[in-house]
């Protein structure tokens, strides 16, 4: 059997390697988000090595869910990827302001279906002492 045919083994292939549809972005907000992706650099024989680039769009699904559950990012279930890549690439999307970016974009969209009564938004903060600091 050729390599491409290899099934991968039952006990890490749940569901068919098929991740739960509730946990995918609708391909109208993938439209949105993808053009905010930094580009990815090119891998190759002359480019310093490495593997080929993950999937962006599965490995968004991944982060997504980890940033949801909250859980750890080895315990994301295999059908959704490897939580090492997932990690590494929401620490890059982090760095390149891919959340911030995102964010921003919800806010306008917001601001056009809804309103956003801007002249009422306030921050608020309180700083205290600890009740049991030490002077030191």
């Amino acid at each position: 059997m050729p390599l491409e045919e290899t099934p991968m083994p039952r006990s890490i292939a749940p569901d068919g390697c098929k991740p739960n549809p509730k946990w995918l972005r609708p391909d109208v907000l993938w439209d949105e988000i993808e053009p905010l992706l930094p580009v990815a650099k090119a891998k190759g024989p002359r480019t310093g090595g490495g593997g080929p680039n993950a999937n962006a769009r599965c490995t968004l699904d991944a982060i997504f869910y980890v940033l949801r559950t909250g859980c750890q990012w080895k315990a994301l279930p295999r059908s959704l990827g490897s939580g090492s890549t997932a990690h590494r690439y929401f620490q890059g999307f982090c760095q390149a302001g891919v959340f911030e970016r995102l964010w921003g974009k919800g806010l306008d969209g917001y601001d056009v279906l809804k309103g956003i009564r801007w002249e009422w938004q306030a921050m608020d903060g309180t700083m205290t002492k600890a009740p049991l600091a030490v002077r030191r």
